[in-house]
Protein backbone atom coordinates (compact mmCIF):
# COMPACT_ATOMS: atom_id res chain seq x y z
CA UNK A 1 0.00 0.00 0.00
CA UNK A 2 1.50 3.37 -1.30
CA UNK A 3 1.67 6.66 1.04
CA UNK A 4 -1.41 8.47 0.47
CA UNK A 5 -0.32 12.04 -0.80
CA UNK A 6 -2.65 13.76 1.62
CA UNK A 7 -1.04 17.92 1.40
CA UNK A 8 1.18 17.22 -1.49
CA UNK A 9 1.05 19.46 -4.01
CA UNK A 10 4.09 19.32 -5.58
CA UNK A 11 4.98 16.17 -8.01
CA UNK A 12 8.38 15.77 -6.98
CA UNK A 13 7.97 15.49 -3.95
CA UNK A 14 4.97 12.97 -4.49
CA UNK A 15 7.09 10.92 -6.51
CA UNK A 16 10.35 10.72 -4.80
CA UNK A 17 8.66 9.97 -1.19
CA UNK A 18 6.89 7.10 -3.75
CA UNK A 19 3.66 8.36 -2.53
CA UNK A 20 0.69 7.18 -4.82
CA UNK A 21 -0.30 8.57 -8.09
CA UNK A 22 -3.24 8.53 -9.54
CA UNK A 23 -1.52 8.20 -13.83
CA UNK A 24 -3.10 11.97 -15.61
CA UNK A 25 0.01 11.90 -17.52
CA UNK A 26 -2.33 11.20 -20.96
CA UNK A 27 -4.78 13.26 -20.15
CA UNK A 28 -2.50 16.49 -19.41
CA UNK A 29 0.16 15.15 -22.55
CA UNK A 30 -3.59 15.84 -24.60
CA UNK A 31 -3.92 19.90 -23.35
CA UNK A 32 -0.89 20.39 -23.44
CA UNK A 33 0.07 19.55 -27.30
CA UNK A 34 -3.25 20.58 -28.66
CA UNK A 35 -2.99 24.25 -28.12
CA UNK A 36 -1.09 27.00 -26.17
CA UNK A 37 -3.36 28.85 -24.02
CA UNK A 38 -5.42 27.89 -21.77
CA UNK A 39 -7.99 28.09 -18.47
CA UNK A 40 -9.22 25.84 -16.02
CA UNK A 41 -11.72 26.10 -13.11
CA UNK A 42 -12.17 23.39 -10.42
CA UNK A 43 -13.47 24.15 -6.85
CA UNK A 44 -10.73 24.21 -3.98
CA UNK A 45 -8.73 20.83 -2.71
CA UNK A 46 -9.62 19.30 -6.31
CA UNK A 47 -6.01 18.59 -6.93
CA UNK A 48 -5.57 22.00 -9.41
CA UNK A 49 -1.96 22.73 -7.73
CA UNK A 50 -0.54 19.18 -8.00
CA UNK A 51 -1.83 19.16 -12.09
CA UNK A 52 -0.09 22.64 -12.37
CA UNK A 53 2.89 21.24 -10.37
CA UNK A 54 3.05 18.37 -12.74
CA UNK A 55 3.16 20.23 -15.96
CA UNK A 56 6.18 22.61 -14.78
CA UNK A 57 8.19 19.36 -14.42
CA UNK A 58 7.33 17.81 -17.66
CA UNK A 59 8.24 21.08 -19.59
CA UNK A 60 11.13 21.00 -17.28
CA UNK A 61 12.12 17.74 -18.59
CA UNK A 62 12.05 15.77 -15.66
CA UNK A 63 12.49 12.62 -17.13
CA UNK A 64 13.08 10.74 -13.92
CA UNK A 65 10.53 11.65 -12.45
CA UNK A 66 7.68 10.14 -14.89
CA UNK A 67 9.34 6.53 -14.69
CA UNK A 68 6.42 4.41 -15.18
CA UNK A 69 3.73 7.16 -16.26
CA UNK A 70 2.15 6.94 -19.62
CA UNK A 71 3.64 10.39 -20.91
CA UNK A 72 7.75 8.49 -19.98
CA UNK A 73 7.91 7.36 -23.66
CA UNK A 74 5.36 9.83 -24.94
CA UNK A 75 7.30 12.92 -24.75
CA UNK A 76 10.19 14.51 -26.10
CA UNK A 77 12.56 14.95 -22.84
CA UNK A 78 15.79 16.30 -25.01
CA UNK A 79 14.05 19.84 -25.30
CA UNK A 80 12.83 22.01 -22.01
CA UNK A 81 11.52 25.56 -21.85
CA UNK A 82 11.77 28.08 -18.89
CA UNK A 83 9.22 28.26 -16.63
CA UNK A 84 7.78 30.74 -14.53
CA UNK A 85 5.14 29.50 -11.79
CA UNK A 86 2.73 32.09 -10.28
CA UNK A 87 0.62 30.62 -6.84
CA UNK A 88 -1.62 33.13 -5.72
CA UNK A 89 -2.07 31.10 -2.57
CA UNK A 90 1.57 32.21 -1.42
CA UNK A 91 0.72 35.92 -2.33
CA UNK A 92 -0.78 38.03 0.71
CA UNK A 93 -3.91 39.70 -0.40
CA UNK A 94 -5.30 41.50 2.22
CA UNK A 95 -4.85 44.98 0.66
CA UNK A 96 -4.23 45.83 -2.91
CA UNK A 97 -0.86 47.41 -1.50
CA UNK A 98 -0.07 44.50 -0.56
CA UNK A 99 -1.36 42.18 -2.99
CA UNK A 100 0.91 44.50 -5.36
CA UNK A 101 4.22 44.40 -3.38
CA UNK A 102 4.04 40.80 -3.10
CA UNK A 103 3.32 39.77 -6.85
CA UNK A 104 6.26 42.47 -7.50
CA UNK A 105 8.27 41.06 -5.17
CA UNK A 106 7.58 37.03 -6.43
CA UNK A 107 9.03 38.75 -9.94
CA UNK A 108 12.13 40.01 -8.81
CA UNK A 109 12.80 36.72 -7.47
CA UNK A 110 12.18 34.87 -10.45
CA UNK A 111 13.85 37.06 -12.26
CA UNK A 112 16.83 36.94 -9.76
CA UNK A 113 16.81 33.22 -9.69
CA UNK A 114 17.14 33.26 -13.71
CA UNK A 115 20.28 35.90 -13.55
CA UNK A 116 18.19 38.42 -15.19
CA UNK A 117 18.02 42.39 -14.43
CA UNK A 118 14.82 43.94 -14.47
CA UNK A 119 14.66 47.86 -15.37
CA UNK A 120 10.49 48.00 -16.22
CA UNK A 121 8.23 48.42 -12.57
CA UNK A 122 4.89 47.55 -11.86
CA UNK A 123 2.82 44.91 -14.04
CA UNK A 124 5.54 46.03 -16.85
CA UNK A 125 8.07 43.92 -15.03
CA UNK A 126 6.12 40.68 -15.68
CA UNK A 127 6.33 41.17 -19.71
CA UNK A 128 10.07 42.39 -19.01
CA UNK A 129 10.51 39.12 -17.65
CA UNK A 130 8.86 36.91 -19.58
CA UNK A 131 10.68 38.33 -23.11
CA UNK A 132 14.22 38.12 -21.19
CA UNK A 133 13.83 34.84 -20.36
CA UNK A 134 13.11 34.30 -23.84
CA UNK A 135 16.22 35.78 -25.15
CA UNK A 136 18.34 34.54 -23.25
CA UNK A 137 17.46 30.22 -22.99
CA UNK A 138 16.50 30.90 -26.98
CA UNK A 139 13.36 28.82 -25.66
CA UNK A 140 9.90 30.22 -25.42
CA UNK A 141 8.58 30.65 -21.97
CA UNK A 142 5.87 28.44 -20.31
CA UNK A 143 3.92 30.48 -17.97
CA UNK A 144 1.59 28.59 -15.16
CA UNK A 145 -0.48 30.80 -12.63
CA UNK A 146 -2.45 28.85 -9.79
CA UNK A 147 -4.95 30.08 -8.04
CA UNK A 148 -5.68 33.23 -10.54
CA UNK A 149 -8.68 34.46 -8.73
CA UNK A 150 -8.07 33.77 -5.21
CA UNK A 151 -7.53 38.00 -4.45
CA UNK A 152 -10.52 38.37 -5.08
CA UNK A 153 -12.49 35.35 -3.91
CA UNK A 154 -10.95 35.97 -0.03
CA UNK A 155 -12.52 39.24 -0.36
CA UNK A 156 -15.96 39.13 -1.77
CA UNK A 157 -16.65 40.16 2.01
CA UNK A 158 -15.45 43.43 0.90
CA UNK A 159 -16.31 44.32 -2.53
CA UNK A 160 -14.20 47.44 -2.73
CA UNK A 161 -10.64 45.57 -1.85
CA UNK A 162 -12.02 42.76 -4.45
CA UNK A 163 -12.38 45.18 -7.20
CA UNK A 164 -9.02 47.26 -6.48
CA UNK A 165 -7.60 43.58 -6.31
CA UNK A 166 -9.54 42.92 -9.64
CA UNK A 167 -7.99 45.89 -11.31
CA UNK A 168 -4.48 45.33 -10.53
CA UNK A 169 -4.91 41.25 -12.08
CA UNK A 170 -6.39 43.08 -15.11
CA UNK A 171 -3.27 44.78 -15.54
CA UNK A 172 -0.96 42.04 -14.63
CA UNK A 173 -3.20 39.36 -17.26
CA UNK A 174 -3.18 41.81 -19.83
CA UNK A 175 -0.04 42.17 -20.56
CA UNK A 176 -0.12 38.17 -21.23
CA UNK A 177 -1.40 38.59 -24.68
CA UNK A 178 1.14 41.24 -25.82
CA UNK A 179 3.44 38.51 -24.72
CA UNK A 180 2.31 36.04 -26.69
CA UNK A 181 5.39 35.99 -29.45
CA UNK A 182 7.41 34.93 -26.06
CA UNK A 183 5.21 32.14 -24.61
CA UNK A 184 4.98 28.60 -25.32
CA UNK A 185 2.42 27.62 -23.01
CA UNK A 186 0.24 29.46 -20.57
CA UNK A 187 -2.34 27.87 -18.12
CA UNK A 188 -4.24 29.71 -15.71
CA UNK A 189 -6.64 27.61 -12.75
CA UNK A 190 -9.00 29.03 -10.14
CA UNK A 191 -12.03 28.34 -8.64
CA UNK A 192 -14.30 31.09 -10.31
CA UNK A 193 -14.58 32.61 -13.70
CA UNK A 194 -15.02 35.79 -13.41
CA UNK A 195 -16.91 38.10 -16.65
CA UNK A 196 -13.91 38.25 -19.20
CA UNK A 197 -14.59 42.22 -19.51
CA UNK A 198 -13.56 42.60 -15.77
CA UNK A 199 -10.49 40.43 -15.69
CA UNK A 200 -9.87 38.55 -18.84
CA UNK A 201 -10.61 41.09 -21.73
CA UNK A 202 -6.59 41.69 -22.54
CA UNK A 203 -6.68 37.83 -22.91
CA UNK A 204 -9.52 37.14 -25.20
CA UNK A 205 -7.31 34.27 -27.21
CA UNK A 206 -7.77 32.05 -23.71
CA UNK A 207 -9.29 28.31 -24.15
CA UNK A 208 -12.10 28.01 -21.33
CA UNK A 209 -11.69 24.16 -21.13
CA UNK A 210 -13.69 24.07 -17.81
CA UNK A 211 -16.68 22.55 -19.12
CA UNK A 212 -15.11 20.19 -22.38
CA UNK A 213 -15.76 16.56 -22.21
CA UNK A 214 -12.12 15.52 -23.11
CA UNK A 215 -10.80 17.37 -20.13
CA UNK A 216 -13.36 16.12 -17.67
CA UNK A 217 -10.89 13.85 -15.78
CA UNK A 218 -7.78 16.23 -15.60
CA UNK A 219 -8.89 16.79 -11.96
CA UNK A 220 -10.29 14.03 -9.92
CA UNK A 221 -10.75 10.48 -9.81
CA UNK A 222 -13.07 8.09 -12.25
CA UNK A 223 -14.66 5.21 -10.56
CA UNK A 224 -12.22 3.25 -12.94
CA UNK A 225 -9.22 4.97 -11.49
CA UNK A 226 -10.35 4.53 -8.06
CA UNK A 227 -10.96 0.92 -8.03
CA UNK A 228 -7.31 0.42 -9.51
CA UNK A 229 -5.75 2.59 -7.72
CA UNK A 230 -6.87 2.35 -4.49
CA UNK A 231 -7.75 -1.53 -4.53
CA UNK A 232 -5.53 -2.47 -1.25
CA UNK A 233 -7.60 0.46 0.93
CA UNK A 234 -10.79 -0.77 -0.08
CA UNK A 235 -10.09 -4.36 0.72
CA UNK A 236 -8.85 -3.09 3.89
CA UNK A 237 -11.96 -1.18 4.33
CA UNK A 238 -14.41 -3.88 3.40
CA UNK A 239 -12.64 -5.68 6.27
CA UNK A 240 -12.90 -3.32 8.77
CA UNK A 241 -16.45 -2.73 7.87
CA UNK A 242 -17.19 -6.50 7.72
CA UNK A 243 -19.36 -6.12 4.07
CA UNK A 244 -17.80 -6.95 0.96
CA UNK A 245 -15.88 -5.42 -1.52
CA UNK A 246 -18.37 -4.19 -3.59
CA UNK A 247 -20.50 -3.33 -1.15
CA UNK A 248 -17.80 -0.62 0.17
CA UNK A 249 -17.34 0.57 -3.00
CA UNK A 250 -20.87 1.18 -3.29
CA UNK A 251 -20.97 3.28 0.11
CA UNK A 252 -17.56 5.24 -1.17
CA UNK A 253 -19.34 6.00 -4.65
CA UNK A 254 -22.72 7.56 -2.72
CA UNK A 255 -20.71 9.56 -0.08
CA UNK A 256 -17.89 11.03 -2.27
CA UNK A 257 -18.82 10.36 -5.95
CA UNK A 258 -20.83 12.44 -8.03
CA UNK A 259 -18.51 15.98 -9.73
CA UNK A 260 -19.01 16.52 -13.12
CA UNK A 261 -18.42 19.13 -15.96
CA UNK A 262 -19.66 17.46 -18.84
CA UNK A 263 -22.91 15.59 -17.48
CA UNK A 264 -21.44 12.30 -18.53
CA UNK A 265 -18.31 11.61 -17.03
CA UNK A 266 -17.82 12.17 -12.92
CA UNK A 267 -15.10 11.89 -10.63
CA UNK A 268 -14.47 12.06 -6.91
CA UNK A 269 -12.94 14.93 -5.05
CA UNK A 270 -9.30 13.95 -4.59
CA UNK A 271 -8.77 14.84 -1.22
CA UNK A 272 -11.82 13.76 0.24
CA UNK A 273 -11.11 10.38 -1.16
CA UNK A 274 -7.35 10.75 0.72
CA UNK A 275 -8.66 11.74 3.51
CA UNK A 276 -11.66 9.49 3.57
CA UNK A 277 -8.89 5.96 2.68
CA UNK A 278 -6.62 7.46 5.58
CA UNK A 279 -9.40 7.30 8.33
CA UNK A 280 -11.73 4.91 7.08
CA UNK A 281 -14.74 6.90 8.58
CA UNK A 282 -17.95 7.78 5.94
CA UNK A 283 -17.80 11.82 6.99
CA UNK A 284 -17.42 15.38 5.66
CA UNK A 285 -14.02 15.57 4.67
CA UNK A 286 -13.53 18.14 1.34
CA UNK A 287 -16.16 20.38 3.19
CA UNK A 288 -15.17 21.02 6.68
CA UNK A 289 -11.73 21.87 5.73
CA UNK A 290 -13.10 25.39 3.99
CA UNK A 291 -14.86 27.90 5.15
CA UNK A 292 -18.51 27.97 3.76
CA UNK A 293 -20.29 30.55 5.68
CA UNK A 294 -19.90 32.82 3.06
CA UNK A 295 -22.21 30.34 0.72
CA UNK A 296 -24.47 29.75 3.63
CA UNK A 297 -25.40 33.05 4.70
CA UNK A 298 -26.01 33.91 0.57
CA UNK A 299 -28.52 30.82 0.29
CA UNK A 300 -30.09 32.10 3.68
CA UNK A 301 -30.59 35.53 2.63
CA UNK A 302 -32.10 34.26 -0.79
CA UNK A 303 -33.89 31.65 1.18
CA UNK A 304 -33.11 29.26 -1.89
CA UNK A 305 -33.50 25.66 0.17
CA UNK A 306 -34.74 24.52 -3.13
CA UNK A 307 -30.66 24.48 -4.74
CA UNK A 308 -30.18 21.53 -1.89
CA UNK A 309 -33.59 19.25 -3.27
CA UNK A 310 -34.07 19.22 -6.69
CA UNK A 311 -32.64 19.77 -10.00
CA UNK A 312 -32.07 23.23 -11.38
CA UNK A 313 -31.56 24.18 -14.86
CA UNK A 314 -29.66 26.55 -16.14
CA UNK A 315 -28.74 28.34 -19.29
CA UNK A 316 -25.12 27.77 -20.98
CA UNK A 317 -24.36 31.55 -21.16
CA UNK A 318 -24.94 31.66 -17.30
CA UNK A 319 -21.69 30.26 -16.36
CA UNK A 320 -20.10 33.35 -18.27
CA UNK A 321 -21.81 35.95 -16.36
CA UNK A 322 -19.79 35.60 -12.63
CA UNK A 323 -19.28 39.03 -11.76
CA UNK A 324 -18.32 40.96 -8.13
CA UNK A 325 -21.31 42.94 -7.31
CA UNK A 326 -24.03 40.84 -9.10
CA UNK A 327 -23.44 37.39 -7.44
CA UNK A 328 -25.74 34.71 -8.52
CA UNK A 329 -25.47 32.46 -5.68
CA UNK A 330 -26.25 28.88 -7.45
CA UNK A 331 -23.29 30.02 -10.04
CA UNK A 332 -21.08 30.60 -7.27
CA UNK A 333 -22.23 26.96 -5.63
CA UNK A 334 -21.30 25.41 -8.86
CA UNK A 335 -18.06 26.96 -9.34
CA UNK A 336 -17.08 26.49 -5.58
CA UNK A 337 -18.15 22.53 -5.65
CA UNK A 338 -21.51 23.01 -3.81
CA UNK A 339 -23.17 21.97 -7.21
CA UNK A 340 -22.06 20.06 -10.29
CA UNK A 341 -23.81 19.22 -13.17
CA UNK A 342 -25.75 15.94 -13.48
CA UNK A 343 -26.62 16.21 -16.76
CA UNK A 344 -27.14 17.97 -19.93
CA UNK A 345 -29.77 18.58 -22.05
CA UNK A 346 -30.21 20.73 -25.95
CA UNK A 347 -33.10 21.95 -26.76
CA UNK A 348 -34.72 22.07 -30.76
CA UNK A 349 -32.40 25.05 -31.48
CA UNK A 350 -28.98 23.47 -30.40
CA UNK A 351 -29.21 25.54 -27.07
CA UNK A 352 -27.19 23.81 -23.90
CA UNK A 353 -29.41 23.64 -20.87
CA UNK A 354 -26.85 22.37 -17.68
CA UNK A 355 -28.72 20.38 -15.37
CA UNK A 356 -27.26 20.92 -11.26
CA UNK A 357 -27.24 19.26 -8.60
CA UNK A 358 -25.48 18.42 -5.30
CA UNK A 359 -22.68 15.89 -6.01
CA UNK A 360 -22.69 13.29 -3.38
CA UNK A 361 -23.79 12.74 0.24
CA UNK A 362 -20.66 14.47 1.54
CA UNK A 363 -21.45 17.67 0.49
CA UNK A 364 -25.59 17.45 1.28
CA UNK A 365 -24.97 16.74 4.59
CA UNK A 366 -22.39 18.86 5.15
CA UNK A 367 -24.18 21.59 3.88
CA UNK A 368 -27.50 21.00 5.17
CA UNK A 369 -25.89 20.95 8.45
CA UNK A 370 -24.46 24.40 8.23
CA UNK A 371 -28.02 25.62 6.90
CA UNK A 372 -29.58 24.02 9.51
CA UNK A 373 -27.57 25.31 12.22
CA UNK A 374 -27.61 28.88 10.38
CA UNK A 375 -31.48 29.06 10.53
CA UNK A 376 -31.71 27.58 13.94
CA UNK A 377 -29.30 29.79 15.54
CA UNK A 378 -27.38 26.96 17.05
CA UNK A 379 -23.76 25.30 16.59
CA UNK A 380 -22.97 22.69 13.55
CA UNK A 381 -21.16 20.54 16.12
CA UNK A 382 -25.03 20.28 17.87
CA UNK A 383 -26.66 19.56 14.80
CA UNK A 384 -25.65 15.81 14.33
CA UNK A 385 -27.40 14.99 18.29
CA UNK A 386 -30.14 17.05 17.07
CA UNK A 387 -30.38 14.59 14.05
CA UNK A 388 -30.06 11.61 15.77
CA UNK A 389 -32.04 12.39 18.42
CA UNK A 390 -34.80 13.24 15.79
CA UNK A 391 -34.35 10.53 13.97
CA UNK A 392 -34.69 8.14 16.25
CA UNK A 393 -38.41 9.15 17.79
CA UNK A 394 -39.46 9.77 14.05
CA UNK A 395 -38.62 5.68 13.52
CA UNK A 396 -41.44 5.10 15.05
CA UNK A 397 -43.85 6.01 13.10
CA UNK A 398 -45.90 8.06 15.55
CA UNK A 399 -47.36 10.92 13.87
CA UNK A 400 -46.79 13.15 17.47
CA UNK A 401 -43.59 11.94 17.10
CA UNK A 402 -43.43 14.08 13.88
CA UNK A 403 -44.81 16.47 15.47
CA UNK A 404 -43.16 17.19 18.55
CA UNK A 405 -39.71 16.75 16.05
CA UNK A 406 -41.18 19.98 14.51
CA UNK A 407 -42.18 22.01 17.17
CA UNK A 408 -38.49 21.39 18.99
CA UNK A 409 -37.45 22.45 15.48
CA UNK A 410 -39.21 25.46 15.02
CA UNK A 411 -38.70 26.00 19.01
CA UNK A 412 -35.12 26.57 18.35
CA UNK A 413 -35.35 29.57 16.22
CA UNK A 414 -34.93 32.69 17.33
CA UNK A 415 -38.07 35.20 18.19
CA UNK A 416 -36.55 37.85 15.50
CA UNK A 417 -35.62 34.95 12.55
CA UNK A 418 -39.24 33.73 12.13
CA UNK A 419 -40.61 34.07 8.74
CA UNK A 420 -44.03 35.63 7.89
CA UNK A 421 -45.14 33.94 4.65
CA UNK A 422 -45.87 30.33 3.66
CA UNK A 423 -42.23 30.32 1.48
CA UNK A 424 -40.32 30.49 4.51
CA UNK A 425 -42.11 27.85 6.77
CA UNK A 426 -42.25 25.09 3.75
CA UNK A 427 -38.57 25.80 3.17
CA UNK A 428 -37.75 25.40 6.64
CA UNK A 429 -39.55 22.08 6.89
CA UNK A 430 -37.69 20.89 3.65
CA UNK A 431 -34.22 22.12 4.99
CA UNK A 432 -35.14 20.03 8.41
CA UNK A 433 -36.43 16.86 6.76
CA UNK A 434 -33.43 17.09 4.23
CA UNK A 435 -31.36 17.35 7.41
CA UNK A 436 -32.91 14.22 8.86
CA UNK A 437 -31.72 12.31 5.60
CA UNK A 438 -35.70 12.28 3.98
CA UNK A 439 -35.44 12.20 0.29
CA UNK A 440 -37.52 15.02 -0.48
CA UNK A 441 -39.40 16.24 -3.60
CA UNK A 442 -40.28 19.32 -3.15
CA UNK A 443 -43.12 20.94 -5.37
CA UNK A 444 -43.92 17.86 -7.60
CA UNK A 445 -46.30 19.36 -10.52
CA UNK A 446 -49.00 16.77 -11.34
CA UNK A 447 -52.12 16.70 -13.60
CA UNK A 448 -54.52 18.34 -11.07
CA UNK A 449 -51.95 20.33 -8.80
CA UNK A 450 -48.73 20.92 -7.48
CA UNK A 451 -47.90 18.80 -4.38
CA UNK A 452 -46.07 20.59 -1.46
CA UNK A 453 -43.62 17.69 -0.47
CA UNK A 454 -43.32 13.82 -1.20
CA UNK A 455 -40.78 11.13 0.35
CA UNK A 456 -40.80 7.84 1.74
CA UNK A 457 -41.15 7.23 5.39
CA UNK A 458 -40.96 3.41 7.08
CA UNK A 459 -42.21 1.88 3.74
CA UNK A 460 -45.09 4.70 3.19
CA UNK A 461 -45.25 7.28 1.07
CA UNK A 462 -46.24 10.39 2.65
CA UNK A 463 -47.20 13.23 0.98
CA UNK A 464 -47.60 16.54 2.53
CA UNK A 465 -49.57 19.61 2.17
CA UNK A 466 -48.32 22.84 3.87
CA UNK A 467 -50.67 25.53 5.17
CA UNK A 468 -49.55 28.94 7.21
CA UNK A 469 -51.47 31.78 8.38
CA UNK A 470 -50.50 34.88 10.16
CA UNK A 471 -51.46 34.75 13.68
CA UNK A 472 -54.27 37.36 13.36
CA UNK A 473 -55.87 37.74 9.59
CA UNK A 474 -56.33 41.81 8.64
CA UNK A 475 -60.31 41.56 6.93
CA UNK A 476 -60.94 43.49 3.83
CA UNK A 477 -61.65 46.57 5.49
CA UNK A 478 -58.22 46.10 7.39
CA UNK A 479 -59.97 45.09 11.12
CA UNK A 480 -58.54 42.38 12.74
CA UNK A 481 -60.00 38.94 12.40
CA UNK A 482 -60.11 36.01 14.72
CA UNK A 483 -56.95 33.87 14.36
CA UNK A 484 -56.83 30.99 11.93
CA UNK A 485 -56.54 27.55 14.28
CA UNK A 486 -53.92 25.04 13.57
CA UNK A 487 -57.00 22.08 13.26
CA UNK A 488 -59.00 24.54 10.45
CA UNK A 489 -55.55 24.81 8.55
CA UNK A 490 -55.18 21.32 8.80
CA UNK A 491 -58.54 20.39 7.33
CA UNK A 492 -58.17 22.53 4.40
CA UNK A 493 -54.34 20.63 3.71
CA UNK A 494 -55.77 17.28 3.72
CA UNK A 495 -58.82 18.15 2.14
CA UNK A 496 -56.78 19.49 -1.04
CA UNK A 497 -54.61 16.64 -1.16
CA UNK A 498 -57.84 14.21 -1.27
CA UNK A 499 -59.44 16.50 -3.77
CA UNK A 500 -56.88 16.93 -5.71
CA UNK A 501 -56.07 13.14 -5.78
CA UNK A 502 -52.29 13.96 -5.52
CA UNK A 503 -51.83 10.58 -4.32
CA UNK A 504 -53.08 8.26 -7.39
CA UNK A 505 -49.60 9.12 -9.06
CA UNK A 506 -48.27 6.80 -6.53
CA UNK A 507 -51.08 4.26 -5.91
CA UNK A 508 -48.76 1.48 -8.02
CA UNK A 509 -45.59 1.88 -5.96
CA UNK A 510 -46.41 -1.05 -3.00
CA UNK A 511 -46.08 0.99 -0.43
CA UNK A 512 -48.98 2.86 2.05
CA UNK A 513 -49.61 6.09 0.92
CA UNK A 514 -49.95 8.80 4.31
CA UNK A 515 -51.53 12.02 3.72
CA UNK A 516 -49.66 14.92 5.84
CA UNK A 517 -51.06 18.14 6.91
CA UNK A 518 -48.59 21.10 8.22
CA UNK A 519 -50.18 23.95 9.67
CA UNK A 520 -48.65 27.10 10.82
CA UNK A 521 -50.84 29.50 12.66
CA UNK A 522 -48.70 32.45 13.58
CA UNK A 523 -46.08 30.18 16.22
CA UNK A 524 -48.45 27.36 16.66
CA UNK A 525 -47.41 24.36 14.82
CA UNK A 526 -49.31 21.36 14.39
CA UNK A 527 -49.32 17.82 11.83
CA UNK A 528 -51.58 15.57 11.40
CA UNK A 529 -50.90 12.08 9.84
CA UNK A 530 -53.58 10.01 7.26
CA UNK A 531 -53.67 6.25 6.36
CA UNK A 532 -55.31 6.53 2.90
CA UNK A 533 -57.88 3.92 2.74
Amino acid sequence: MQKLPIGIQSFAKLRNDDCLYVDKTEVIHRLITSGTTFFLSRPRRFGKSLLVSTMEEIFKGKKSLFRGLWIEDNWDWTVTNPVIRMDFGEINNGTPESLQKDLEDVIALIAQQHNITLTRTGAGSFAELIEKLHQSTRQQVVVLVDEYDKPIIDNLTNLKVADENRAILHAFYQLLKAADEHLKFLFLTGVSKFSKVSIFSGLNNLIDITLEAQFATICGYTQAELEFYFDAYIVELAQKHECSKQEAIEKIKYWYDGYSWDGETFVYNSFSTLMFFRQQVFKDHWFATGSPTFIVNILKEHNDIQALLEPIPMQAERFDSFDIQTINPRILMFQTGYLTIKKIQKNAFGELRYILGLPNEEVNRALTAHLFAAHAAIDVADVDTTRSDMMEQLLDGDPKSFERNLQAMFARIPNQLWGKDEKYYHSMLLLWLNMLNFKVDAEVNTDKGRIDAVWTWNERVVIAEIKYAAANNDDNDGNKARPVSTNALLNAALKQIRKRRYYERYAGENKRIALLGVAFAGKEIACRMEELS
